[in-house]
């Protein structure tokens, strides 16, 4: 199979079509400039299907107000910047442009403060590996998110996962190179297949920024990649993302661990990778096969990337979908309950309640919403791994649950006899109950956007947005 690449004579190809694309803003679409920067590239005459199939993935546009979908997320998240904003994912042409516009990135901070972790950057470009090599792990971390805009140049790209210049799969991330080792499957001494696993599963994983190391992206598998694991190595480090404004809560937050589930999965088990069903083997007209770099969802490639081991299409189709709807009625009781045991918290809070009452309370409300959370960050969990996700969510009821008849108890001996629970029947009113102010958010984005990336950055950063 012959993949991608990407050679250094593409950023200096970009940056000279940037400054073009900037002179003729006026004149050039995004998609026209778009163009001809890709025609530049000499990964286009090296590989013209592996490239065509790349760009192709600016045709998946399609994305999901998850927030809008499931308002009680909101309430979970609050206090950080997931509540704000939160979509489903699209194509990889819109990397950059999707974390630029997002409300979680925010803007330029003021003069004194920290502001956004140009960390935010690492899995979206191949610039972030550059700027790493160049400024230093902790130097690039500790940089501010905007301060970086205008060094990013590519959309995720060959060199994310080659050598520059062949075929050679690459794991160019600091952050995956040092967790592979960390669990002994180290990049280098593994074969092609789950090589491939782990060019994905760089970004397709769970991650948090070090504090103590200037916020450099570390996967927290010292102890192991299943969730109990990482849930040790985070309760043993005492280490929280953020304090629940409404139930004092230290929580944690899981980030889209495709590769863990996919590890732990029948696939696995069978060397089906993500490449097998989300990049499947084409030919082209020539009768010559490439890898189709449109990454996209498997089941539409049925007769390529799923017959060998499924015989109806249709049969796989209504098991998906089984499992889709048990795991979504699963998740929406978890939410449920959570939201409630919040706020069931934050009534015992304000009657009085001490630590040593809450404690137990407390850290069953971090645990049930860990074990939600890394079920429902990963996107397709009921075709990666089904069993593993009820069990997580099976798990997170349970702790949710015990949380709830805990404060039941604190709250009787404390004399509260009616809870105030929010009203999540949509976006805006579960926004309202903690604050957010979306319409003033999305002005200040605006203004930075109009004022600053619109005149100073690359056009991939406004792909999709204009």
């Amino acid at each position: 199979m012959q993949l991608a690449l990407f050679t250094k004579k593409r950023l200096t190809v970009k940056s000279l079509s940037k400054n073009f694309c900037l002179a003729l803003g006026a004149i050039l679409t995004t998609a026209t400039c778009a163009t001809a920067i890709a025609k530049a590239d000499v990964n286009e005459a090296k590989f013209p299907d592996q490239f065509k199939t790349w760009a192709e993935t600016e045709e998946q546009t399609e994305r999901e107000d998850m927030l809008a979908s499931y308002p009680a997320n909101i309430i979970l998240w609050a206090g950080s910047s997931f509540a704000k904003e939160y979509h489903s994912p699209r194509g990889h042409q819109f990397a950059v442009a999707d974390v630029t516009q997002t409300l979680r990135t925010g803007v330029p901070p003021k003069e004194g403060e920290m502001g956004t972790s140009a960390s935010c950057w690492t899995c979206k470009t191949p610039d972030a590996p550059r700027l790493i090599k160049e400024m230093g792990f902790e130097g690039y971390s500790a940089s501010n998110f905007t301060d970086l805009g205008t060094e990013i140049n590519s959309v995720v790209y060959c060199t994310d996962c080659h050598v520059d210049g062949s075929a050679e799969l690459a794991l160019p991330r600091p952050h995956a190179q040092n967790a592979m080792k960390k669990t002994g499957i180290p990049f280098e001494k593994q074969d092609v297949s789950m090589q491939g696993a782990q060019v994905c599963g760089q970004c397709h994983v769970t991650y948090y920024f070090q504090p103590e190391k200037s916020n450099v992206v570390n996967m927290p598998w010292i102890f192991g990649s299943d969730t109990d694991n990482i849930l040790k190595y985070y309760d043993t480090r005492r280490f929280y993302e953020w304090i629940h404004p409404i139930s004092k809560t230290p929580i944690l937050k899981a980030r889209h661990p495709e590769f863990e589930h996919w590890s732990r999965s029948k696939h696995a088990e069978a060397n089906v990778t993500c490449i097998t069903c989300h990049m499947p083997v084409e030919e082209n007209e020539k009768g010559e096969e490439f890898t189709n770099h449109k990454v996209d969802k498997a089941l539409p490639h049925f007769d390529k990337t799923c017959i060998g081991c499924h015989e109806s299409k249709e049969a796989i189709t209504a098991k998906l979908d089984a499992d889709k709807h048990e795991i979504e009625t699963m998740a929406r009781e978890v939410e449920g309950l959570l939201v409630k045991a919040h706020y069931e918290a934050k009534a015992a809070w304000d009657a009085g309640a001490n630590w040593e009452q809450m404690n137990s309370a407390i850290m069953a409300i971090r645990h049930g919403q860990w074990h939600w959370d890394f079920a429902m960050a990963s996107h397709g969990l009921y075709a990666h791994n089904p069993d593993e996700g009820r069990m997580l969510l099976t798990r997170a009821t349970s702790q949710a649950k015990m949380a709830r008849a805990v404060l039941a108890q604190v709250l009787e001996s404390l004399k509260v006899t009616d809870v105030e629970y929010p009203d999540i029947s949509s976006k805006e009113s579960a926004h309202a109950a903690v604050g957010i102010n979306e319409a003033k958010l999305s002005e200040a984005k605006q203004k930075f956007i109009k004022e600053e990336v619109e005149k100073h950055w690359n056009p991939i950063a406004i792909r999709g947005y204009q």
